[in-house]
């Protein structure tokens, strides 16, 4: 699948330390070729009909939505601010 970096995910992702960049890099390497990939941990957020989350590592999630063979990718952070604002 192609990813797609909404606005407001590229202005999260400048706040990020350099190791979570590095983790997330990843981690969006393995979506795009295995959205089922069991360590990204992929689930639709609570409240949200078409708003997913994933693992970026223990404390940091990135949530996006997937439209035909894209996935748009809305937001990245803390765990807690990232699913409160998806």
């Amino acid at each position: 699948m192609k990813l797609h970096r909404l606005p407001q995910f590229d202005r999260d992702y400048k706040k990020l330390p350099v190791g979570i960049k590095t983790k997330l890099h990843r981690q969006l390497k393995i979506i795009s070729e295995n959205l089922q990939y069991p360590g990204l941990h992929v689930k639709k957020i609570k409240g949200q009909t078409e708003i997913w989350e994933a693992r970026v590592d223990r404390f940091y999630r990135f949530s996006f939505e997937i439209g035909g063979d894209i996935i748009y990718l809305r937001r990245v952070g803390p765990h807690d601010k990232t699913l409160d604002n998806p």
